[in-house]
């Protein structure tokens, strides 16, 4: 798409605006003083790591930051914002493992400037007190140093390895949210961190059904807050502004979706990659132990086919031939997360003549 293409090339130049930018290979141990954890995490997994790096590359690839420790009202998000670790789907990031079972509905979309992840789930399992209204948690926080301290976010949607610095996850008991924005003029735009009180829903709409799990690509939608030409003012949230909060925006337009019945852990490509545009990765193939066997069904004009394959997702996905729409695809599926990477590369229109000049020549010789 040109807008992805824009949004990619945008990205090397803003990042300039960034004091420090990282790959999990060379991260420090602690990226902000006075962080509890760390985020030089290797690739084992543990249920007591302090590992404060979280990856959001797909449906089944995903981490939040929750509480390090079950503790009463002491472990609410409120209480924790500035110490909560990582807990991802898939083991081989050096974090704590969100156990099977743990989510009841997670839909995923990617568009042009953002990844993002919304769903339910028992995240008591995640040592977030039942009850918690929870809160939100951003790299910039009041003090400036990020809700975590030290809390990086990776990811490998828009090519290679590389740092997502504006993020912002929205956790509590049973419902959260997760938006990573890649680097350019509107990831602040996009990725706002100001709207602390008003929720996933109202932040970023989207899908939110519980018992289903989807993967779609979607148009980019509106920013946050901003209605035609206003922007909503944040300060409203703790003040009585006239006519209250405005209502939630619609959900961006969505594509080429694929249904699955569940989502399970599964082994990770260890995070020690070079740099973005030097990446090769590969999501899903290495599946451990607690991955599960899947049957994709894809059914595109009169013919019908399966196909059997092991990964962290069991999958239902429907499509018919032609254009997509809604909830079809007319991609033939795979029983494993389709985040696989994909390098084009295109010579310039004179180049490609004088290749052309060089092989008549030498065909009239």
């Amino acid at each position: 798409m040109l807008a992805l293409a824009l949004a990619l090339g945008l990205a090397g130049s803003a990042a300039a605006q960034y004091s420090a930018t990282y790959i999990p290979a060379d991260a420090p141990d602690q990226s902000q003083v006075g962080q509890i954890g760390t985020n030089q995490c290797g690739t084992v997994n543990s249920q007591t790591s302090l590992c404060q790096n979280a990856y959001i590359n797909g449906l089944d690839d995903f981490c939040v930051f929750a509480p390090p420790w079950t503790d009463g009202t002491n472990s609410t998000i409120g209480n924790t914002e500035e110490e909560e670790v990582s807990w991802c789907m898939r083991t081989g990031y050096g974090t704590r493992t969100i156990p099977d079972g743990t989510m009841t509905g997670v839909h995923w979309i990617q568009t042009p400037l953002y990844v993002q992840l919304t769903g339910f789930g028992d995240l008591t399992k995640l040592n977030i007190p039942a009850g918690d209204g929870g809160g939100e948690l951003d790299p910039h926080s009041w003090t400036g140093l990020g809700n975590p301290q030290g809390g990086l976010v990776f990811g490998t949607s828009f090519g290679g390895m590389q740092q997502y610095h504006e993020w912002t996850n929205y956790m509590s008991a049973d419902e959260w949210c997760f938006r990573a924005c890649v680097d350019g003029p509107e990831a602040t735009t996009y990725c706002q961190h100001t709207y602390d009180t008003m929720g996933c829903d109202w932040v970023m709409p989207g899908n939110y059904d519980v018992g289903s799990f989807t993967s779609c690509e979607a148009d980019n939608g509106a920013a946050m807050g901003v209605y035609g030409t206003s922007t909503w003012p944040s300060t409203c949230q703790q003040t009585a502004c006239p006519g209250g909060s405005p209502p939630a925006q619609d959900p961006p337009s969505s594509s080429l979706c694929s249904s699955f019945s569940t989502i399970a852990n599964a082994a990770a490509v260890p995070p020690t990659q070079t740099a973005t545009g030097a990446y090769s990765f590969n999501s899903g193939a290495a599946a451990s132990s607690n991955s599960v066997a899947s049957t994709a069904t894809t059914t595109s004009g009169a013919s019908t086919t399966s196909k059997s394959s092991s990964s962290g997702l069991s999958t239902s996905r429907t499509g018919t031939s032609g254009t997509p729409a809604g909830n079809t695809s007319a991609a033939s599926p795979s029983g494993s997360s389709a985040h696989s990477a994909a390098v084009a590369f295109t010579l310039p229109v004179g180049s490609v003549l004088a290749l052309g000049g060089v092989i008549l020549g030498m065909l009239l010789l």
